[in-house]
């Protein structure tokens, strides 16, 4: 009896509310929150970019003759984890060799492993050359004018190893390692060792970053084969300096490099087609030398344009 009372007496202030049992219910039901689903996001993302350069220096010598440069790349990537990194890719860079060809083909690619502040790169690197010709006393139009001799193919291929560790947020110090067995195609073997350090500032209020960074770097070489008169090429140091301002996807890097070459170890290793005779009749190339560069490069991701 008291039972039925008291349900009597729910469904009375039910209804002086005005508000039926099915009613609240389905009052309820309105006011739940709705689950929405995670949008899935893809492993895969693309980066590219492009650069133009007022030389193209690497590793301390220029691959450009001193003169104006265009790049670009494009690289595929696959993320296997947030923390581990599958890599492909291929670039392009304006040259002038002394075997006359005018663009560098790279075909690369790796793993990127990350360990918290620890970001490491693994992979392999084929360096292509196109379009040489052969300079020397085996061929009709003989060695280059200057008597510098230059196979018609400079490809080679490196391994290479790279690590960069975060120190603080702004502060990033890395190495990196390469390896060839037979450089430009020259036979002798090198080997590549620097240290990197890079400090980034914060941004300013229009949103343009700016940053300091640096290398320093040695390069062991070895003896070339009988095409180059099987001689020892002299190891060297290079370094470089500079500073960089970015605005969204745009860098500008103004950089001052140089090495400890001189100008006759200089054309035994590149056997530039612009090298001239000092007064002990030696070919001397300038190639190796002081240099600044300054470069304007864009690079996005497909993420960054969703």
């Amino acid at each position: 009896m008291k039972r039925v009372l008291v349900s009597a007496m729910v469904a009375a202030a039910l209804g002086a509310a005005g508000v039926a049992p099915a009613a609240q219910a389905a009052d309820m039901a309105v006011k739940a929150p709705k689950l929405v689903a995670p949008v899935p996001v893809s492993p895969f993302d693309i980066g590219f970019g492009a650069a133009v350069m007022n030389d193209y220096i690497f590793r301390g010598i220029s691959q450009s003759n001193h003169k104006p440069s265009v790049a670009a790349y494009f690289e595929p990537r696959y993320n296997v984890t947030k923390d581990l990194q599958l890599y492909a890719g291929i670039a392009g860079e304006s040259i002038s060799f002394p075997n006359r060809a005018a663009a560098e083909i790279d075909l690369y690619g790796g793993i990127r492993p990350t360990f918290g502040p620890l970001a490491f790169d693994f992979g392999f690197w084929y360096y292509a050359y196109p379009g040489g010709e052969e300079f020397s006393a085996a061929v009709p139009n003989g060695p280059l004018p200057n008597g510098n001799f230059v196979k018609s193919k400079f490809d080679f291929y490196e391994f290479y190893g790279k690590v960069a560790w975060t120190v603080a947020d702004p502060f990033v110090i890395g190495a990196n390692l390469y390896y060839s067995p037979n450089i430009l195609n020259t036979g002798a073997s090198g080997t590549y060792l620097s240290g990197t350090a890079k400090y980034t500032f914060p941004a300013f209020a229009n949103g343009i970053g700016t940053y300091v960074s640096g290398e320093l770097g040695r390069q062991w070489l070895g003896t070339t084969d009988a095409f180059y008169g099987s001689i020892p090429l002299k190891s060297y140091t290079t370094w470089n300096v500079g500073l960089g301002f970015t605005y969204k996807v745009f860098t500008l890097d103004l950089r001052y490099s140089d090495t400890t070459l001189n100008k006759v170890d200089c054309n035994n290793f590149t056997g530039d087609h612009t090298a001239s005779l000092n007064a002990a009749g030696q070919l001397e190339s300038k190639w190796c030398g002081a240099a600044f560069i300054a470069k304007l490069s864009a690079d996005l991701t497909l993420d960054s344009l969703k």
